[in-house]
């Protein structure tokens, strides 16, 4: 359980030159770990089930094998007999109903697993010659290779995990079991130049604790405590803190895609690094917040890069998760617990917007609750009706038609996408005046954002 506890899921394995028992044994492998799992990951696989001729010899380039199944082609029935039983678990998974007793419902079978991989609906991918040329999904990010590669059979299997997500997800995560180093060396010196490999590969994990811990230091001569960061001076301090923090940030996400990765590695405690991106994410607010457009910030220009702080699993559902469990707990513990809360509502950037509102439930509401009362039912009406508020609000203030909004915020859902110029005219119930139209727009925009930042976003199923 050790492979399936540490590396990160969402990757490929491709078996050197597969033979059907060596990709048995390892789907069989996963699945027998996996009998008494609470959440067992969800593992597919797929292969030629023709005879496999491929050379031992072969010069490392992958011949991608196709889903169809030529009609003379001469069929291996253990190998397919195999597959068939895979399948009927991938079958019960997700309530299809593929087979290899025909290559239409092969194809089918093939097309389905890509949709669900590129879904995330895949947690592992056990194939043999597929999915490494003309497939693309951003949520692979580790390959298992145990397979002499070289030159373009290596970066064409390498290649499939490097497809960027977000700025969390900027590049690959790649397992050898076999010495590929100087393969991998000679193919990015063929492909680019022989320079390429210093910003092609990540520096070894040591590389980077060093460069973090080095950065801490530096940070902490600028800022020694949490508090002192509201001491500093003037703007070009402020911006010093900034710019030292945003490199800690950037190392920390690179540091964390490691396997080895541990926080006792680092000198800057977990708890302290959250306090001061606290007071990092406050700068960012009060830049954002700044209602002085006359006078020139030296911040202004700042990229906080703030997507290196989302994470989407801290969200209202998970808080509202945490404020359940409050209610099982003895005073004091209860009382702790709420302190942290606050604390990671402070720190998560995709709850800032609705830190005021979930704090003053934290502290107004739930107190009031009488035992027994479901929690989530109060939170939701709790919600509900500072929506709405809010909502009729923004309408009242910037006299818009409230179907017409509905509609703006609708479109959001669906296309993930803020109004365009046209649209937000068009919700008005005036017609603004030319020289003002420009300024009415932007300012509806800022709000209309604000308010799906705070109601939309981040609430997990809320």
């Amino acid at each position: 359980m050790h492979l399936l506890r540490t590396c990160l899921t969402r990757c490929v394995y491709n078996e050197a030159y597969a033979r059907l028992n060596g990709s048995a044994y390892y789907y069989d492998l996963f699945k027998d770990k996996q009998q008494d799992a609470t959440r067992p990951l969800k593992i597919a696989t797929i292969f030629s089930y023709a005879a496999n001729e491929e050379s031992p010899d072969a010069n490392g380039l992958i011949p991608e094998e196709s889903p169809d199944i030529p009609t003379a082609a001469k069929i291996d029935p253990s190998r397919r007999d195999t597959l068939d039983r895979y399948i009927a678990d991938y079958n019960a998974l997700f309530g299809t109903q593929y087979s290899t007793h025909d290559t239409q419902s092969f194809y089918s079978y093939y097309q389905d697993i890509a949709k669900r991989v590129r879904a995330g609906q895949v947690d592992i991918l056990l194939v043999v010659n597929m999915f490494l040329t003309g497939f693309d999904s951003p949520r692979l990010n580790t390959l298992y290779v145990d397979k002499n590669l070289n030159f373009h059979g290596l970066v064409q299997a390498f290649s499939r995990t490097n497809r960027i997500l977000n700025d969390k997800k900027s590049h690959g995560n790649i397992i050898c079991f076999r010495n590929l180093k100087q393969a991998t060396d000679d193919a990015i010196a063929l492909f680019s130049n022989k320079d390429a490999k210093e910003t092609v590969l990540l520096d070894p994990y040591e590389d980077y604790v060093t460069k973090f811990n080095a950065a801490s230091s530096d940070l902490l001569t600028l800022a020694p405590t949490v508090n002192s960061v509201d001491d500093l001076p003037d703007e070009p301090a402020q911006l010093a803190f900034i710019t030292k923090f945003r490199e800690l940030l950037r190392l920390k996400n690179i540091l964390s895609t490691f396997a080895d990765f541990k926080d006792a590695d680092l000198t800057l405690a977990p708890q302290t690094f959250e306090d001061y991106k606290s007071k990092y994410l406050d700068f960012h607010d009060r830049v954002k917040q700044r209602k002085d457009k006359d006078t020139v910030s030296i911040l202004e220009d700042v990229d906080f890069e703030l997507s290196l702080i989302h994470r989407d699993e801290i969200n209202v559902a998970y808080i509202l998760g945490l404020l359940v469990a409050l209610k099982t707990l003895k005073p004091e513990e209860a009382t702790q617990r709420q302190r942290e809360i606050l604390d990671l509502l402070a720190g998560e950037v995709n709850l800032r917007s609705k830190r005021e509102l979930i704090t003053a439930f934290i502290e107004n509401n739930l107190p009031k609750l009488k035992p027994g009362e479901n929690v989530t039912s109060a939170f939701e009406v709790y919600w509900g009706e500072h929506q709405q508020a809010a909502f009729s609000t923004l309408c009242e203030e910037e006299q818009l038609h409230p179907a017409e909004l509905e509609k703006l915020l609708s479109t959001y859902a669906f296309a993930n996408r803020l109004p365009r110029e046209q649209e937000i005219v068009s919700a008005l119930t005036f017609k603004p005046k030319i020289l003002e139209r420009k300024g009415i727009i932007q300012r509806i925009k800022e709000k209309i954002h604000a308010f799906i930042e705070t109601f939309i976003e981040g609430m997990g199923g809320i």
